[in-house]
């Protein structure tokens, strides 16, 4: 009876498929909330009241995705 099991380049091969896309889908996840910091350092905010509120909206932005995401998990 042949063995279905796939060989250890397959197995290798598809390791480095998935660990190539988990890297550049971290890549612009991190490029994506970067440029949204940027915009923040970027403002002449005239006082912290406008920086904290760019803040929070940021966080809030940051917890739905972690929701969406835990969600998606289950």
């Amino acid at each position: 009876m042949k063995d279905s099991r796939p060989g250890p380049g397959l197995v290798k091969e598809i390791q480095a498929r998935v660990e190539k896309k988990m890297r550049e889908n971290e890549i612009a996840v991190l490029q994506y909330w970067k440029e949204r910091i940027d915009r923040v350092a970027a403002m002449k905010p005239e006082g912290i009241a406008s920086l904290q509120l760019e803040i929070k909206k940021i966080s809030s932005m940051m917890d739905a995705r972690i929701g969406i995401l835990k969600k998606d998990k289950s």
